[in-house]
Order: structure tokens, then C-alpha cells, then sequence
């Protein structure tokens, strides 16, 4: 965001940056429920399936998961790159673990075993594994997943996998060839774009964190935004900030409608106005 749009609306910083806090996070209250269930499902030390459309709001879902786990008592890993191979895939975890890979499959899934089971026994942290865009995985990454979750005869519920992904893997998981890990999953939980009124709460709250304490977004404007973004925080975020800009620019006191559709189209001229 411009320095000058920071002057002009007497804000502490761009409102509608990605770089937030965990603990500044915002989540209406369906999303808080969210964040409890997978909470619980993680203390019950159980495998879990999260879907959301693009924006919904999965990774602030996750991260203030991440904020309300004790990290005494859990060790979270995150992995993104879901669409190495078998080999690439365990080796990309041992990175992201801290986990010197080895050559061959066979040898980096041996210490991912002995790291899961040295952290169960020793250190009484319960490993989380956060397996993103797992709509983007192969078939043979996902036959081999299951294989993650099993741990002396089945018995043992040292590890928790949580998969998340567009609700396109639904229809995946379902097929015979997936169903061991379906079965394994036993917690899935869907997060929901934004409802109206989610929309304007959001917009106050993330002004507020910047310490504006004026509502710049009258009620037909964040109509108007929820209508274009669909409740997609992410595209919220970005047209909301581009409103701000074009408001400046104008030297506008409040971010009215029509300067909302202008920004609408700047956005979708690419940023360019």
C-alpha cells in the first residue's frame, strides 16, 4: 500500500497485509467452531481432512490452530509442495523437520519412523503433519499416506496427519483406491466462504488493528465487495486495499461505492488503473 494512502486515512500500517500475527488473526465465530474442532480432534491425537474453495480461509484456520496448540505438548510441520513424487515428497518433510534426507525411499521413510517415534517416547510431543493442496497430490502419494498413520499393528495413535485441499479431493479419497485413507480420516471438516455480515465485521476489525477508528466502508460498499469476492478473504483483501488506494488518490473520506467498482476494475485490469 502507498505511503501516501497510509497519511491520508492516519493508518499504523496496510490494513490488509498477509503479514498478521497469529494471535491478530480474525475468524468469525463459525470459524472459531472450526478451530475448536480441529483443536480437539488433535488432542484426541486423530488424522484429519480439511476442504475450503480458494480464500476461504484455510491457512487463517490453520494458523490459529497453531496458536492455541501448547507447543510443549505438540510439534506442528507444515509441507506444501504436494506434488513431488513418493521419494522427493519424504524428503521435502525431513527438510521442513530438520531431518538430514537420505537416498532412497525406503531409508527417509525409515527416519521419518524413528523421528515420529523418538518425539512420542522422549520428548512426549505429538507430531502433527500439515499436508497443504493435497488436492494436488499423486495417486501414488496418496496410496502411501495410510501407510504414515500406521504405527504397531494399527494400535497406536502416535501421529496425526491432517490433509488440506480443495473440495475436489473429496471425490479422490473416495474412490476404491483411496480407501484405506478415507477410512484413516476421521475427522473432515469444511470451512465456508464469509457470510454478508462476516464481511463488514472483518473490514472494521482489520482497520481496527491498525489503529483507524472510523468506519471507512458504509454498508452499500461492503455489500458490494462481498457480492464480487464471493467471501474469498483473499480477494477481499487485495480489492479492499486497492479501494483505499483509489480513495486516496481521489482525496475521498470514506471508501464509498463507487470507488469500490473502480477499484473492482483496477483489479481487474491486473492492478493497473
Amino acid at each position: 500500500m502507498r505511503p501516501q494512502t497510509l497519511k491520508a486515512f492516519d493508518l499504523a500500517a496496510d490494513p490488509f497485509t498477509k503479514e498478521i500475527a497469529d494471535a491478530d488473526l480474525w475468524l468469525p465465530s463459525s470459524k472459531k467452531e472450526v478451530v475448536e474442532t480441529i483443536v480437539e480432534a488433535l488432542v484426541a491425537r486423530q488424522h484429519l481432512l480439511i476442504i475450503g474453495e480458494p480464500g476461504a480461509g484455510k491457512t487463517a484456520v490453520l494458523r490459529a490452530v497453531r496458536h492455541a496448540l501448547p507447543q510443549t505438548r505438540f510439534r506442528l510441520t507444515y509441507c506444501h509442495n504436494a506434488t513431488l513424487g513418493r521419494r522427493d515428497f519424504y524428503r521435502e518433510l525431513c527438510n521442513a523437520i530438520g531431518l538430514s534426507p537420505k537416498a532412497t525411499a525406503a531409508a527417509v521413510f525409515n527416519a521419518l519412523n524413528e523421528y515420529v517415534l523418538e518425539l512420542a517416547a522422549e520428548r512426549k510431543q505429538h507430531p502433527v503433519f500439515l499436508l497443504d493442496e493435497c488436492h494436488l497430490m499423486k495417486d501414488d502419494m496418496l496410496d502411501h499416506l495410510h501407510i504414515l498413520q500406521n504405527y504397531a499393528w494399527d494400535s497406536r495413535a502416535i501421529l496425526s496427519l491432517v490433509l488440506i485441499g480443495l473440495p475436489a479431493i473429496l471425490e479422490r479419497l473416495h474412490r476404491r483406491r483411496h480407501r484405506s485413507l478415507m477410512s484413516r480420516l476421521q475427522r473432515r471438516v469444511i470451512i465456508d466462504e464469509l457470510e454478508p455480515e462476516d464481511t463488514a465485521e472483518y473490514l472494521r476489525y482489520r482497520l481496527a488493528l491498525v489503529k483507524c477508528a472510523r468506519d471507512l466502508f458504509p454498508a452499500d460498499a461492503v455489500a458490494l465487495l462481498h457480492e464480487k469476492t464471493i467471501g474469498n478473504m483473499r480477494d477481499l483483501d487485495r480489492i479492499a486495499g486497492i479501494a483505499l488506494d483509489v480513495a486516496a488518490r481521489r482525496r475521498a473520506r470514506t471508501i464509498h461505492k463507487d470507488i469500490v467498482l473502480d477499484a473492482i476494475s483496477v483489479d481487474m485490469n491486473g492492478g493497473v488503473s
